[in-house]
């Protein structure tokens, strides 16, 4: 997959005058406005917006719980003046975060004959449970919707692209009025790219395909615009905004390599990661059970060697020191690398591993022989070799989005509103909807009686115990619901 380094980058266009009589003069650009990150040292002092004005900056975004502001500025030396202030902890450029991208870059499914195999919806059937061999594991059958199927009460925050507010599977439990965008320049929480819905049926569908739990609510908290990264502040004020709006839980399909060349600055960690941590930390005290993907990029989490190198081969970066992915590598987060079909002995090809790594979480993959193909070479190109049917299916838009191709996508009539996608994207939201059904069961659980819970009742591939690839082992919500015991 060809990967792209998190730059901020803000065209701006010369501007010319023409005057009468005159040569045509060109005048210099405005100057290209930065974004940064301040994080002050406890509460916000009553003169924060003074002193940052004195210093040639402009503030955006107030997030006074956890004494967090961006401010844009287009003065060279604000950073170094603002700095000056010893109300502030730590001070930086604020980065960008990415979705967590399909890691063969086919971001939707497209019908056609992957593998000799013709892959179809018959539009007319009344349920496609037979093409979810991912809720079939992680329900035993469905065994589970007999057992507990959450509730409404049970709110699951998806900080994502939005959600189809209006789709089938989805309309009844997803919360359009609760909902937010944190996108400057958006008005709603309504999905234009995909990548929410398909996360959010993952967790609530009830319709032609099933989440995990069918009866749990999903509210939007949108981050991302159609197409490109999100700005940090904004990820930071929508966990903060979640956590005050009382939900249960997070899911956050969020990449984070991008993040590890700027994570430290000269004397400690950089503001956007002192920002995240805070954010993090603010929605666990307020009991919040936070779920985040480990990333696709077929790495070791826990091996700074291996990361370096990363950096090195496709940046052209040299990392020194210790580093940290988010949010993966946030303490207190549930980590989840991605489980295939067709093996218990080895997670999808794509998926980052590690010692954090708590479970996994079925996200799909392409199936055994672009696996064996691909483990053998991982820069060979064996795109014709994918077979679909093992990725995962779930709820997409029911209208053409930005972050799709509508030609394709919708080539054939009949995908219209669901979409085969693989990735640890499609992982994290399995485990966040096992945690939704375990509060709506246990809503006295706190966040790491939730991630135990999650943890205990794990089907333990791989190594006997506790293993690098799996955590624990594939989170089942089955497995949870049959041994808990109701109280009399």
């Amino acid at each position: 997959m060809k990967k792209k380094l998190a730059v901020l980058s803000i065209c701006s266009a010369l501007s010319f005058s023409l005057l009468v009589g005159m040569p045509t003069n060109k005048t210099k650009a405005a100057p290209e406005k930065e974004h940064y990150v301040l994080a002050y040292k406890g509460k916000l002092p009553g003169n924060f917006s003074e002193t940052i004005s004195k210093a040639g900056g402009a503030v955006e975004r107030v997030i006074p719980e956890i004494g967090i502001i961006e401010v844009a500025s287009a003065e060279p030396t604000f950073l170094s003046k603002v700095k000056q202030d010893t109300n502030i902890h730590s001070a930086g450029r604020e980065l960008e975060a990415y979705l967590e991208t399909d890691p063969d870059d086919a971001v939707n499914f497209t019908p056609g004959t992957p593998n000799g195999q013709k892959v179809t919806l018959d539009s007319s059937a009344e349920s496609y449970w037979d093409k979810q061999w991912d809720m079939q594991r992680l329900t035993h059958e469905g065994d589970s919707y007999k057992l507990n199927t959450g509730n409404h009460e049970t709110v699951v925050a998806v900080i994502d692209t939005g959600i189809d507010f209006g789709h089938p599977d989805l309309k009844e439990n997803a919360d359009l009025a609760g909902s937010k965008t944190f996108v400057p320049g958006t008005n709603d929480a309504w999905d234009q790219n995909g990548h929410g819905t398909h996360v959010a049926g993952s967790i609530a569908a009830n319709g032609k395909v099933k989440g995990v739990g069918p009866d749990l609510t999903v509210r939007a908290y949108r981050v991302f615009g159609a197409t490109g990264g999100a700005q940090q502040s904004w990820i930071t004020d929508a966990i903060v905004a979640a956590a005050n709006d009382g939900v249960e839980v997070i899911n956050m399909s969020i990449g984070g390599w991008r993040w590890m060349a700027h994570n430290l600055d000269e004397k400690g960690e950089s503001a956007s990661m002192v920002a995240y941590h805070r954010a993090v930390q603010y929605a666990i005290q307020k009991g919040v059970t936070i779920v985040v993907s480990a990333g696709n990029d077929s790495k070791n989490l826990s091996d700074l060697h291996d990361m370096q190198a990363y950096w090195k081969t496709n940046y052209g970066l040299d990392i020194k020191g210790p580093s940290r992915v988010v949010p993966a590598q946030i303490p207190g987060v549930i980590t989840v690398s991605s489980s295939n079909e067709w093996s218990d002995k080895n997670i999808a090809f794509y998926s980052n591993y590690g010692n954090g790594i708590d479970v996994a979480g079925p996200g799909g993959d392409n199936g055994p022989l672009y696996d064996s193909l691909y483990r053998q070479n991982p820069a060979g190109n064996y795109l014709d070799k994918r077979d679909y049917t093992y990725r995962t299916l779930s709820t997409y838009p029911s209208y053409p989005v930005a972050g799709g191709n509508a030609t394709t996508q919708f080539s054939d009539g009949k995908w219209h509103g669901y979409s085969y996608l693989h990735g640890t994207s499609m992982a994290a939201p399995k485990v966040a909807g096992v945690a939704g059904v375990i509060k709506a069961a246990h809503p006295e659980y706190n966040p790491s009686q939730v991630a135990a819970a999650i943890r205990q009742s794990s089907i333990d591939f791989g190594k006997v115990g506790a293993d690098p690839l799996f955590g624990k082992g594939e989170a089942n919500v089955y497995n949870f619901l049959s041994k808990d015991k109701p109280k009399k």
